[in-house]
């Protein structure tokens, strides 16, 4: 996640000059949290040249196995370069410089043996310079000799820290570095510091854009321009940071320690007198958690999602305080879900179909997450939505078609939109077929008034039948499937005449669902019958909190059935069971 949400940006120049091999090497490798940079020089090895490519890749492979910029992760990174090098089968003993840099893709470390150097520009200053571990640096610190003169002094290359030493190894280890975007950090070898000043390295960093090669290649360019001739091998490597990664959910983190600090601080003061106080309300919140929860799973059975947020976040609070991070896991899943809906259908509702697909596809993709929770609905939404598209890709396609003179196929296509647009009670993209169809019509009047009175007869055949499904779909959003039944018929009627198969099958798939929902209407009537008969049962046995259990279980059901005087007549036996559960206490 933190390297997509950041802009890391490498390029390096690495070239043997005069010597017969190039014994730098520089590598890499970022990882999504992590990232790990290394420069090694080879000393003494002309003949072997590997001592730097072993460095690197053991530093490389130490991180890899442990990613992370913790001061330890760098120690092992050296240790295992400096092991590399002593471990390796060569007729020569291996030597070399390295120096290696970690990041978060927030801060940055760095780790050093030898005199391989790290500048760190900010806004055109420079901010951070590493020492080299070499008897000139000393020296320079002791004020025995001046700064600029480091590059040609005989002692600069006199390491007391470098890859090889069997003993007293001590490389050094930074402390944590901020980042802030637009940071460069450049990494180079002595073939570029012995040949370029420091000054003149100042001017390239203050030149470079957003581009890490325009200033490697600025700067090698300088450098071959002098001609040096004992120029030998030389590596410049620069890392843009044109992004920082920004953590959101450091308030998050804050709020909740806030949250979690405060009310351990005063527990903590009147603990003696509030225990049994708090065991108690904590159960009570328990027990107002895990209704939460329930509630929160029945309503998005219920598709009723915005009631289902509203109860989920009530219980995520309530999790939260109780720390139950099991529930809290339940219930933010099933908040991603709901809120992935409740998104998707505000982008419905604006009419940005193809945001509201994605969204439901990603609400289908939760839905995984939460037992296949309301995946019949997201599914019945995605098909709406294609649907939606559909009519719209149609409607365009057919003003293509009209456009190059292809009436037929662009009627066919209008038509086409038209009656999906009917079959999902899109209205608005019904008068759109409607308006382009009779564009249409206009457009070619002069060569088809024969088929005029046919079109005519077709297109009310067509609004009737598309007004009969409308009034059934009218029926059945309010809970009239008899009514609906009958447009649906009345609606299937009309199509078979037309001999419109689509329309037909649709209507025959609405009267299928008209029928399912009367037969699922029975039988929670038959349901909620048997739950009054099992309520009066136990009021008979004077077991009232069943008795009551089940009538309002059986309430629930009438009420969601709209039967208001099946409901009224429970309400009535609920309140003089309340009177017989008084007298009997």
């Amino acid at each position: 996640m933190r390297k997509q949400n950041s802009e890391f940006k490498t390029a390096f120049t690495s070239e043997a000059g005069r010597d017969l091999k190039n014994t730098d090497y520089f590598g890499f490798v970022e990882l999504d949290d992590f990232a790990c940079y290394v420069m090694a020089d080879g000393i003494d090895d002309q003949t072997d040249a590997v001592s730097a490519r072993l460095a690197v890749a053991a530093a490389v492979s130490a991180f890899s196995e442990a990613p992370s910029m913790k001061k330890r992760t760098m120690q092992a990174c050296l240790a295992a370069a400096n092991r590399a090098l002593l471990e390796a089968k060569s007729k020569n003993k291996l030597k070399a410089s390295i120096l290696i840099v970690l990041t978060n893709y927030v801060k940055f470390r760095y780790g050093q043996a030898g005199n391989i150097r790290l500048r760190l520009c900010r806004d055109g200053f420079t901010r951070l310079r590493s020492l080299d571990q070499s008897l000139t640096a000393d020296l320079v610190r002791e004020e025995k000799v001046e700064p600029d003169k480091v590059a040609v002094h005989e002692e600069r290359n006199n390491l007391f820290a470098y890859l090889g030493k069997e003993k007293e190894f001590y490389p050094f280890v930074s402390k944590k570095f901020k980042l802030l975007s637009g940071d460069v950090i450049a990494l180079y070898t002595r073939g570029i510091w012995e040949n370029i000043d420091e000054g003149e390295l100042k001017d390239a960093f203050e030149e470079a854009s957003e581009e890490p090669r325009e200033l490697v290649d600025n700067v090698e360019d300088l450098l071959l321009s002098r001609q040096p001739e004992a120029l030998g091998k030389y590596t410049f490597a620069a890392l843009f940071i044109n992004k920082v990664f920004t953590d959101p959910n450091k308030k998050r983190r804050i709020r909740r320690i806030i949250m979690i600090t405060i009310p351990i601080l005063l527990m903590l003061a009147v603990l003696t007198t509030i225990l049994v106080i708090r065991y108690r309300k904590r159960e009570e919140k328990r027990v107002q958690m895990e209704l939460g929860y329930t509630d929160t799973i029945e309503y998005v059975q219920a598709d009723n999602y915005v009631r289902a947020l509203e109860r989920c976040q009530e219980a995520s609070e309530l999790a939260k305080e109780l720390k139950n991070a099991r529930m809290q896991k339940e219930l933010g899943n099933y908040q991603k879900l709901i809120e992935a809906v409740l998104s998707a259908q505000e982008q419905l509702e604006a009419e940005k179909y193809g945001e509201a697909q994605k969204l439901y596809q990603e609400a289908s993709n939760r839905s995984a997450y939460v037992d296949h929770a309301g995946l019949d609905y997201i599914n019945d939404r995605l098909a709406l939505t294609a649907s939606y598209i559909t009519v719209y890709d149609l409607i365009s396609l057919g003003d293509t078609l009209a456009q190059n003179l292809q009436y037929d196929k662009a009627e066919e296509k209008y038509l086409e939109a038209k009656a999906i647009a009917g079959k999902i009670y899109f209205d608005a993209g019904r008068t759109m077929a409607m308006e382009a169809l009779e564009k249409l019509y206009e457009d070619q009047k002069a060569e088809k008034e024969a088929e005029e009175e046919e079109r005519k007869a077709l297109l009310a055949q067509q609004e009737s039948g598309a007004n009969y499904t409308a009034q059934g779909d009218a029926a059945f959003a309010q809970g009239d499937y008899e009514s609906a039944k009958v447009y649906y018929t009345s609606a299937r009627q009309v199509y078979q005449e037309m001999v419109d198969d689509i329309q037909c099958r649709a209507a025959e798939e609405k009267l299928a669902s008209a029928e399912k929902k009367i037969s699922e209407q029975d039988t929670k009537k038959q349901e909620a019958e048997d739950f009054v008969k099992q309520a009066e049962a136990a009021s008979d046995a004077q077991d009232f909190v069943t008795a009551k259990t089940c009538y309002l279980v059986a309430k629930d059901i009438y009420a969601s059935l709209k039967m208001e005087d099946e409901v009224e007549g429970l309400t009535r036996k609920m309140e003089v069971l309340d009177i017989k559960a008084g007298l009997a206490e």
